[in-house]
């Protein structure tokens, strides 16, 4: 039986990534640090002899004893909320852990694939976005940890790849969602759907012109899983072309849910992107790939996983661990 480890396999893509490579007949070893990640999210994958979870930080030495086949490095915060208030923490999963993975392949022989981010492009000038644009970041803003983060992840990455030869992906994800998302952790779909449940008139930011591209979990998955087994080591970006304003996203969500809530608007976080598109013709060309699901199709699905959670959970803000210990 083949073996992969999957760091971040707690978090949101890390749990659907596990389920997946389960299903596939991997033997699967989860890690995660459980700072943004939830046990739920895999405690039913618990009882299954080709699971194991180590609940460790990727930012000390990995030692995963045993073959190796593949290393998935999708450990990070991937939310405003998380990586604002830990921006160290932030920055040395980016760094420190990349560079760990990428040792540990090395050692064992293993191909990685690094989850990177549409937010290496920053708030584009180029739209929609391709793998050849450069970006345009603000290093030294608020989010610029978590955008140089992913920036230096991929300079690592292709570095070793090319001294040492190392077999390597990149997947640049486009905003995702589906079930296990946390609500209120400031991403948009959590954001708003939490606020429907809850009762609470819809936040838009700005004046609700940026737009977004929202991709299902499914078809997120589908594509990094082919990416993994493709003969293609350079970026490529994975997400939907599906373009929506927030505004008009604000008004589909009041729809979906049937509520009658008000939109009310807030000012504009500093350097938020105005334009999220990606361009996908190189997973078409390499990956044969392109998303399958509707936005209304996924939606409807996400809204009823989160109907599902008590009250209990739906008014839960904060179950993350942010102590010292965790924000140095």
């Amino acid at each position: 039986m083949k073996r992969v480890l999957i760091t971040g396999a707690a978090g949101f893509l890390g749990s659907h990534l596990c389920d997946r490579f389960v299903a596939e007949g991997f033997h699967v070893i989860g890690m995660d640090n459980l700072i943004t990640g939830d046990l739920k999210n895999i405690e039913h994958l618990f009882k299954l002899e080709q699971f194991e979870f180590y609940h460790y930080d990727v930012t000390k030495f990995v030692h995963v004893p045993g073959e190796l086949e593949y290393i998935l490095h999708f450990a990070s915060p991937a939310s405003p909320i998380d990586y604002l208030k830990i921006p160290i923490q932030t920055l040395k999963v980016g760094a420190l852990g990349t560079h760990n993975l990428l040792g540990l392949a090395k050692e064992k022989k293993a191909r990685i694939l690094i989850a990177s981010t549409s937010e290496v492009y920053g708030d584009p000038l180029v739209h929609p976005q391709s793998e050849d644009y450069y970006g345009n970041v603000n290093t030294i803003s608020p989010r610029g940890v978590y955008d140089e983060a992913k920036r230096f992840q991929e300079s690592i990455t292709m570095a070793y790849h090319r001294f040492h030869g190392l077999d390597t992906r990149i997947a640049r994800i486009f905003n995702t969602y589906g079930p296990r998302m946390r609500l209120n952790d400031g991403r948009v779909i959590p954001a708003f759907m939490g606020q429907a449940l809850r009762g609470e008139d819809l936040t838009v930011f700005g004046d609700g012109s940026q737009t977004r591209s929202f991709c299902y979990v499914d078809d997120q998955i589908e594509g990094i899983y082919r990416l993994l087994n493709s003969d293609y080591h350079l970026p490529v970006n994975i997400g939907n072309p599906g373009e929506i304003s927030i505004k008009d996203f604000a008004e589909e969500i009041l729809r979906l849910t049937g509520t009658d809530q008000k939109i009310v608007y807030k000012p504009l976080p500093e350097d938020d992107p105005m334009q999220r598109q990606p361009d996908i013709s190189k997973a078409r060309e390499v990956l044969g790939w392109e998303p399958k699901v509707k936005r209304k199709e996924g939606m409807t699905k996400t809204w009823n996983h989160f109907k599902t959670l008590t009250k209990e959970e739906l008014e839960k803000t904060e179950h993350r661990d942010f102590s010292k210990r965790n924000r140095r």
